[in-house]
């Protein structure tokens, strides 16, 4: 963990240049450029080079489709009449000010791809070795031992909130959903490339997350569900109230997985930036003050760290579980 605090110091402390003693930190801008989705991957920098790796541009606009490489729009220049907005970050037209259709792989979607291949590896090399090996004779190793307990959680998970008759239909999704939060929310923890990308502290991703749920649900319940829903057993005088409060509570569910997933991990990415911030924000006070802070910083920091780590797992185990239970309610028959 030491280590991997050490590592982001210098990943993070890199780009930024050396604050002098009448300049003020830009902490804001440190963190947005961070948690912030971009054209192009800063990996690092080595002295004074700096290893970037420059995404593909695929916009479509008023003068038709443009595909080329990001470096072309570097420093804020411009290219094929395109620029990137200083202030949103995202690709507009020089002469109208507008946005073209943008269909560019940026580092969010970089992030996404290379996160789903790594895990569909780890999934089939697990695969592989439950089919080479019996395993009611031997113990799991290596990534199967590892994915073992974790997919067997989410399959209890799964068959105490939907019931023994429906729980296997759904654990597949389940135990997908787990896995992928899971793995990215770790991946976003890493200092280091292919980590770094602020996937789950994205609300469109939580979005799409939240929505998977809610069409699980509201397409695969049963009459009991509905008929909970627009004729509840409830005195009459209730009955037109009910139905607009309970329709109202379904589309609820989908916005507190997407809030809940997206504001926590986007709040630990946030503290630990500004952890590391504290140390150039003290650099114009002398050394002795630039020293300690340097010490409390990197102790909150790699404390912050490990605290992440935690929050990474629980917050997959989170939405798995109301998931869950949001499919039994779905798929309960009145009993």
């Amino acid at each position: 963990m030491i280590l991997t605090w050490l590592i982001s110091l210098l990943l993070f402390a890199a780009p930024a240049p050396a604050p002098q003693a009448e300049e003020d930190v830009d902490v804001a801008g440190i963190i947005f450029e961070h948690i912030g989705d971009e054209y192009e991957w800063h990996i690092l920098t080595w002295g004074d080079k700096h290893v970037i790796l420059h995404l593909p541009v695929i916009v479509h606009g008023s003068t038709g489709w443009h595909v080329f490489s990001s470096k072309h729009l570097e420093h804020g220049e411009s290219y094929e009449g395109l620029v990137i907005d200083p202030e949103k970050g995202k690709i507009v037209e020089v002469d109208s000010g507008k946005r073209p259709f943008d269909i560019s792989i940026t580092k969010n979607v970089l992030s996404l791809m290379m996160s789903s291949l790594l895990l569909l590896v780890v999934v089939l090399l697990t695969a592989r070795w439950y089919k080479k090996h019996d395993v009611l004779n031997e113990a799991p190793t290596g990534i199967a031992a590892l994915m073992e307990p974790l997919v067997m959680m989410v399959h209890d998970i799964a068959r105490e909130n939907i019931g023994e008759e429906d729980y296997r239909r759904y654990s597949p999704y389940l135990c997908m959903a787990f896995l992928w939060i899971l793995f990215n929310n770790f991946l976003g923890i890493m200092p280091f490339f292919p980590g770094g990308a602020n996937l789950t502290g994205n609300i469109a991703i939580t979005l799409v997350l939240a929505l998977c749920t809610f069409f699980t649900v509201n397409l695969t319940g049963t009459k009991h569900y509905y008929k909970d829903i627009f004729w509840p057993d409830v005195p009459g005088f209730l009955k037109p109230i009910m139905p607009i409060i309970e329709v109202f509570s379904a589309f609820m569910k989908p916005v507190s997985l997407t809030v809940r997933l997206f504001a926590n991990m986007l709040a630990g990415h946030i503290m630990i930036l500004c952890m590391v911030c504290i140390i150039f924000i003290m650099a114009k006070y002398g050394a002795v003050l630039t020293g300690s802070m340097t010490v409390v910083s990197v102790l909150f920091g790699i404390f912050l760290d490990a605290l992440e780590c935690l929050v990474a797992f629980i917050q997959a185990y989170v939405f798995t579980t109301l998931s869950s239970i949001y499919i039994g309610l779905a798929r309960a028959h009145g009993e």
